[in-house]
């Protein structure tokens, strides 16, 4: 029995062993799977990653690496980091174009020279600002059909240099940088979505009619430092978009603000930093959402009573650098902001003139501010700011002749520029005759006479422009006793309307006001033409020129000749102190506070007059004292020496030894001063 169960039970022990050999295999190969995965993973991830760079998820940090190409990047890399390299064209491959997962690119402060091409088609905002691209080629848009937002400031793109319809393939494109670049011009072809325009720092200094068709969409445009002035900016411009809520034009040349501004959603208006003189009643009418407003850094002195009748929302009113007249003319001002209270925050309206509140706000004006009397009749004149205000007044020619078939005449005061005037060269009215002569092509005589004496009267002229535009008009006050007046530096070939007013008398203080009420119905004008310019006069102009230029001619000639003797004096002292004929290096005489004894400057400086001494070679030097060429004073019991280091040109120096190494920046003085060594020394004895 024994030997019959003693095979079977063999070969069930073995069977138990092979199932346990095959367990362990099978174990050992799933370990050595998971190792070889794990490190596999490792070993994949940091070939992924570039060394250069530092990977956070799939946000790319290779920014300042120094690099001139782009990496190998991760396949999930969404943000690329790659500013501040030396990147250049070259340097973007071509395998870019197949990370489809990225959306960010910042490429600024490299060395881009064109607009780069192989960029994934997936990008969403990218970063070019601080190279030097000069050109915009629609193929190279077209490629990014979602790009949103595009910055391409300080670059060297000019209005010629972006192409036709550049913009045509992007329909997605909200954002658009093109600040400090050559900008002429408006570039053409923007596409209708966008909403943020920067073009601040160009040269821009014409804006015709069609700029901004069709950007209905666009709500923040800046237009700060380019060249723009009024005559050149289209009625028109600014009227298409009507969904534009900040518009910002500062540094430019404005006079006033531009005519036909978006008023239904503006909010904020910067016109800070220009030439405005006049803020014309109605300009920002409509504005009843224009919340922020600055007018800093202009030349204006007042403000026309309702300009901000419709700021209900306006919250901060910014106008410092005005030289503001805090006169009767600003109680309407003074009112409103009290009228606002706290809701409204005031900055820089201090007062300019008259002396009395110079420096001080407009709005601590109260005991001022009740001596005036509040005339709301039309056309009068405040009684404290009538008299304070300046003598000659410009008011600005009307905007966007240039552009627009039928020019809109300016609504000024004087003359009225809505009469057609059909009139002489005289003028009578109720109490002053008025009479205008020509006396040459730029002159023209004004005289009349009066029934009452006056203070003062009134002058303004105003010279026609071309068909119905209207030109500049010029005031001036003329005292009472005066019957003449010569207005100059008139235009050739121009017809002037001059019109005159007389003004109360100061004596009749309660009847100023009332006086003044009536100066539009003692308003008389006359008209007058200059001639041209004769051949008589303008050779009289060209001798007087020639005149002009004569005494000119002679001091820069004289100057000249003064120098050009300087010069040449000052080249023979140097040649002949060179070769000793005629200054001695050897004795010179000192000023009287030496009582004019002779020295030896070697031996007042207390050194051997060697000039081995620049050749010398070891690590010190010897300074020996001499005798005194003549007699000098007894010797001082304490003498001071300057000792001034001499660096040879060798390259060894006084302070170390010949078979010394010499460092590279010991070669020049620079290098001595860097390294230590002292280049004046003060010893004494």
């Amino acid at each position: 029995m024994f030997t019959i169960m003693a095979p079977a039970r063999v070969a069930k022990l073995w069977a138990r062993l092979f199932l346990l050999f095959l367990c362990f295999t099978l174990h050992a190969g799933m370990l050595h799977f998971a190792a070889a995965t794990i490190q596999g993973y490792i070993g994949d991830r940091d070939m992924i990653c570039p060394s250069v760079c530092r990977c956070d998820e799939d946000f790319i940090y290779c920014n300042d690496r120094g690099l001139n190409s782009i990496p190998s990047l991760p396949p999930s890399a969404s943000v690329l980091y790659l500013q501040n390299n030396h990147i250049n064209n070259p340097g973007l491959p071509t395998s870019l174009e197949r990370h489809l997962a990225v959306r960010v690119v910042y490429l600024y402060d490299n060395e881009l020279d064109e607009f780069p091409m192989h960029l994934p088609p997936s990008v969403r905002e990218l970063h070019l600002q601080d190279n030097n691209i000069r050109t915009i080629p629609r193929s190279a848009l077209a490629r990014m059909p979602l790009l949103e937002k595009l910055h391409l400031d300080d670059n060297s793109i000019s209005t010629v240099s972006i192409e036709d319809q550049a913009f045509a393939d992007n329909p997605r494109l909200r954002l658009l940088f093109l600040s400090r670049n050559h900008l002429s011009s408006i570039p053409s072809g923007l596409p209708a979505s966008l909403e943020e325009l920067r073009l601040d720092d160009n040269r821009i200094s014409t804006i015709p009619t069609h700029a901004f068709r069709g950007l209905t969409s666009l709500r923040c445009l800046v237009l700060d430092g380019n060249l723009l002035a009024n005559q050149r900016i289209a009625d028109d411009t600014f009227s298409r978009l009507s969904n534009l809520t900040e518009l910002s034009l500062v540094r430019n040349s404005l006079q006033t603000p531009p005519v036909n501004l978006p008023s239904a959603h503006l909010q904020r208006l910067s016109l800070q930093d220009n030439a405005l003189t006049h803020m014309p009643r109605g300009s920002l009418d409509g504005m009843r959402r224009l919340q922020r407003l600055d007018l800093s850094g202009n030349n204006l002195t007042t403000l026309p009573r309702g300009l901000f009748k419709d700021l209900d929302s306006l919250g901060q009113l910014l106008v410092r650098g005005n030289p503001w007249h805090c006169g009767c003319n600003l109680r309407w001002l003074y009112d409103w902001l009290h009228a606002r209270g706290n809701s409204i925050t005031v900055r820089g309206l201090t007062c300019h003139g008259p002396d009395r509140v110079r420096d001080m706000a407009l709005t601590d004006l109260s005991s001022e501010m009740e001596e005036c009397e509040v005339v709301r009749t039309a056309g009068t004149r405040d009684k404290m700011g009538g008299g304070g205000a300046d003598s000659s007044t410009t008011h600005t020619p009307p905007q966007g002749s240039l552009f627009t078939l039928r020019s809109k005449r300016p609504g000024l005061g004087l003359p009225d520029s809505g009469l057609d005037y059909t009139l002489s060269s005289s003028g009578v009215g109720k109490s002053l005759a008025l009479n205008v002569k020509p006396l040459s092509h730029n002159s023209v005589r004004v005289t009349w006479s009066v029934a009452q004496p006056s203070s003062s009267f009134r002058l303004s002229w105003l010279r026609l422009g071309t068909g119905n535009a209207m030109g500049s008009i010029t005031e001036t006050l003329v005292r009472g006793e005066r019957r003449e007046y010569l207005l100059t530096s008139l235009q050739p070939r121009s017809s002037y309307i001059i019109c005159m007013v007389p003004l109360p008398a100061s004596s009749e203080s309660k009847g100023a006001v009332s006086g003044d009420a009536d100066s539009d119905e003692a308003l008389v004008c006359a008209k007058a033409e200059t001639s041209d310019v004769s051949p008589l006069e303008e050779e009289e102009d060209d001798n007087s020129q020639q005149m002009t230029v004569l005494p000119l001619a002679g001091i820069i000639g004289g100057a000249t000749a003064i120098v050009s003797l300087a010069l040449i004096f000052g080249i023979f002292c140097w040649y002949g102190h060179r070769t000793g004929h005629l200054c001695s290096r050897d004795h010179y005489t000192r000023s009287s506070s030496r009582k004019s004894k002779t020295y030896d400057d070697y031996i007042e400086s207390g050194t051997k007059k060697d000039n081995t001494i620049l050749e010398i070679r070891g690590p010190g030097f010897q300074m020996t004292p001499m005798a005194a060429c003549q007699p000098m004073q007894p010797k001082p019991l304490r003498e001071d020496y300057i000792i001034h280091t001499i660096f040879p040109s060798n390259g060894t120096g006084l302070y170390k030894g010949a078979n010394h190494v010499s460092n590279a920046g010991h070669g020049t003085n620079r290098g001595y001063r860097e390294g230590g060594i002292p280049d004046i020394d003060y010893c004494y004895t």
